[in-house]
């Protein structure tokens, strides 16, 4: 019987995949800005979204179809799910509220799941396909919207992304004290090996969750920040403001 290999972490495949996250997204958006082209533009942006919209059913069907979908993976209330929507949204729209929902959560959020993922196989097992695919196809499609098509957050982006993201939580919450599961992570810390090991005991580490989000929110702001500040940034932020 075939036993799937075991996942190492930062092991060749791992590196590999961390990699291709932010090359693929470079790649294309060094492409879009030599050869300035809105057909070409818009074309990756629909690459990135149907890549994403097919591997998050081919996630729901795998699991489906090997009896593994429950009640506490089978509802889209993941970080990453809300992640996924938002940056779909951004990648076919252009939206600049769901572009900045994705900017952060994806920075923030799905980057740390790429960097510690909670798949317990390796390369070439099924799994391990679909969740890097999965993940980093959300950070591509994020940084291809923020290098090719040169879309960025504003600092009155800020609050409505920390404002959805305790909206997220609540609802997470609510949803983990009804059915007894785990969704955000917010009753008990990941299986796996991951940041929340070195946070206190439950319910203490959730503050900790929410400091250091906001945290990664100012740190993935800041080389706009100081963007504006050498542009002497009025017009910049006056901009954003208008868009937000």
């Amino acid at each position: 019987m075939y036993q799937p290999p075991s996942f190492v972490l930062f092991g060749p495949s791992h590196k590999i995949a961390i990699a291709l996250a932010f090359v693929i997204p470079l790649v294309t958006s060094i492409l879009v800005r030599a050869w300035p082209n809105e057909s070409l533009k818009r074309g990756f942006r629909y690459l990135f979204a149907a890549i994403l919209l097919g591997i998050w059913v081919s996630w729901y069907y795998m699991f489906y179809a090997r009896g593994w979908l429950a009640i506490g993976n089978a509802l889209p209330m993941n970080l990453c799910d809300w992640a996924t929507a938002a940056t779909f949204i951004a990648l076919v729209t252009t939206n600049q509220r769901a572009y900045e929902l994705a900017y952060f959560w994806a920075l923030g959020g799905t980057l740390q799941g790429v960097i510690t993922p909670d798949t317990p196989f390796d390369f070439p097992d099924v799994r391990f396909i679909i969740f890097f695919v999965y993940h980093c196809t959300i950070i591509a499609g994020v940084l291809y919207l923020t290098l090719g098509a040169r879309m960025r957050p504003y600092p009155s982006s800020l609050l409505r992304v920390l404002g959805f993201s305790f909206f997220y939580m609540a609802c997470a919450g609510l949803l983990d004290w009804l059915l007894g599961v785990n969704y955000g992570f917010m009753r008990h810390k990941p299986d796996n090996a991951s940041l929340y090991d070195i946070m206190p005991a439950w319910p203490w580490y959730l503050p900790v969750v929410v400091a250091i989000g906001f945290a990664s929110m100012l740190i993935y702001y800041l080389p706009f920040l100081l963007w504006d500040v050498t542009r002497k940034g009025k017009t910049a932020i006056t901009e954003g403001q208008t868009a937000g």
